[in-house]
């Protein structure tokens, strides 16, 4: 009897060692039904920060069929997991893809590194990022967005409504999470849709090096609006917020001034009154759509290594006209201008050293192309 006891305690202790191992049998992750599990990685700023990581995470609940008021497969099926620190991302992402979920997501560049990494030590593992084209492993897909061309429109939407209320020189600001590529996009696409209504505009921009201190924003938005700055544009994360929280305070006083949301349609964030909304447009980055995509190739057995590109043509990005303060005019106007870039009769530039070459672009900002 003894030696049937001791021989069940090696086997069920040789099972512990394969599954901490990282085995991917895959049959404990899948559902019955075929849809596939996954589970979201992200910063400190997590899926309350109604901007990027939520993005994900709608896109997350919509291929489930749920909404954000009844997440009722969170925890089966889908759920997530918020690193406080960068430390955290290389044990955080072993420890999900030990736990064996059909596809592991995580939000930003900053998780480049530690994907790249963790990503060669589990091949059978699927794992997708967004806002990355150069973790080029077998087992990773990447989402790439075109955010020069929405930050475009939303330069344009600004600029004109300043046209509007018959500001003659209007200033206007741009506030970067972390620095890098990415948020450059976001800065040199906004500015060249100012130029292009206003070619002499002041553009002024401030990096908060972080994407949770909405404080940061907060006071370097109130500063702005104090010297005469008409509009903030925010790609900041949940930074941005502070962007927003200020400019509501000085709507609410009877200043003219707007926050222009990021990612997901920030409108609501903004309301300060009725429908009023200092947010007066929000640039669409429809992360969504990457979670989606990504869900259905893995649960079709289509899932590929390699860049996915969400521009405008396949709306990827675009604006939020949910502000009635924005005129029927203006959004006419966008229309036209979005059809434009589908069409490639206007290309947006999306680095800064294209835009100081042509002329756009001030010296001396904060944006970086690496």
């Amino acid at each position: 009897m003894k030696k049937i006891v001791l021989i069940a305690m090696v086997l069920l202790l040789a099972v512990g060692v394969v599954f901490a191992g990282g085995s991917k049998d895959k049959a404990a992750a899948t559902t019955k039904d075929g849809r596939p599990t996954i589970r979201l990685i992200t910063d400190a700023t997590g899926i309350d920060d109604k901007s990027f990581n939520a993005a994900a995470w709608r896109g997350i609940l919509e291929y489930y069929g749920d909404t954000w008021e009844n997440q009722s497969n969170r925890g089966t099926l889908y759920d997530v997991v918020t690193c406080q620190t960068q430390d955290m991302y290389i044990p955080t992402l072993k420890q999900v893809s030990d736990e064996g979920y059909d596809l592991i997501v995580t939000t930003g560049f900053t998780f480049a590194d530690a994907l790249n990494e963790v990503a060669q030590l589990y091949p059978d593992q699927k794992y997708m990022i967004v806002d990355v084209d150069y973790v080029n492993q077998p087992n990773v897909m990447q989402f790439m967005f075109s955010e020069e061309q929405g930050s475009y429109l939303v330069g344009v939407a600004v600029a004109l409504q300043a046209k509007e209320d018959g500001i003659a020189n209007p200033k206007f600001g741009f506030i970067g999470g972390v620095p890098g590529a990415t948020i450059t996009k976001f800065e040199i696409g906004y500015i060249q849709g100012i130029k292009s209504i206003f070619p002499d505009a002041q553009i002024v921009d401030f990096y908060a090096n972080d994407w949770g201190k909405p404080e940061l924003a907060k006071t370097q938005a109130k500063n702005w609006f104090d010297s005469g700055v008409y509009a903030v544009y925010s790609a900041a994360g949940g930074t941005g917020s502070g962007t927003i929280a200020q400019a509501k305070e000085y709507r609410q006083q009877g200043k003219n001034v707007w926050a222009i949301g990021v990612d997901s349609d920030q409108y609501a964030d903004g309301i300060y009154s009725g429908d009023k909304s200092a947010v007066l447009t929000s640039m669409l980055k429809r992360v969504e759509s990457s979670t989606k995509y990504a869900l259905d190739a893995v649960a079709k057995n289509t899932f590929n290594s390699g860049v996915v590109l969400l521009d405008m043509a396949a709306d990827g990005v675009g604006y939020s006209a949910a502000n009635p303060e924005l005129s029927a005019a203006v959004v006419e106007k966008l229309e036209a201008l979005k059809a434009d870039i589908i069409s490639g009769k206007i290309k947006v530039i999306g680095t800064y050293k294209e835009a100081l070459a042509a002329g756009i672009a001030p010296a001396g900002l904060g944006a970086m192309d690496n």
